[in-house]
């Protein structure tokens, strides 16, 4: 009984990866289109890490920030997956190193959690519900052709 359990939901494994995804992925967009949108919260955001000791504080807020709601958006199409992972991988380690270091675990484990599905993405792509399998299933089409 199990292994009809198991079967299935191997021939169905790429709905997972798309929960994953939209899970991760919205929440990379609504966690940043705030600053994106928005000036001010740009600004306050750059504070924050000014007060933090970060070099070049309106820089980086800008590069997070946008790197982060860019990235959400590639992650929900599954196009870009992986290098968006290791943009993500890269954005979570410094978020980690500079807003994290003295905070509690419970308030560092989001970001521990938004780290590790990034570090996901780098390794397993998207899946086969995603815009990389297409686009990869089209090269590979066109490439037959030529």
């Amino acid at each position: 009984m199990l292994d009809c359990v198991y079967a299935w939901l191997d021939r169905h494994r790429a709905w997972g990866m798309l929960a994953l995804r939209l899970a991760i992925g919205v929440r990379l967009v609504e966690g940043t289109q705030d600053n994106v949108f928005s000036h001010e919260r740009m600004e306050e955001f750059a504070r924050f890490l000014a007060a933090q000791g970060t070099a070049a504080p309106m820089f980086s807020a800008y590069l997070s920030a946008y790197a982060q709601f860019i990235c959400g958006i590639l992650i929900v199409l599954g196009l870009f997956t992986r290098p968006a992972g290791l943009v993500m991988t890269i954005n979570f380690i410094c978020a980690l190193i500079i807003a994290h270091r003295t905070t509690p675990f419970v308030q560092t484990w989001p970001a521990l959690m938004m780290l590790a599905a990034a570090i996901h993405f780098l390794f397993c792509g998207a899946g086969a519900l995603s815009l990389d399998r297409f686009t990869r299933l089209e090269a590979r089409r066109l490439d037959r052709r030529a």
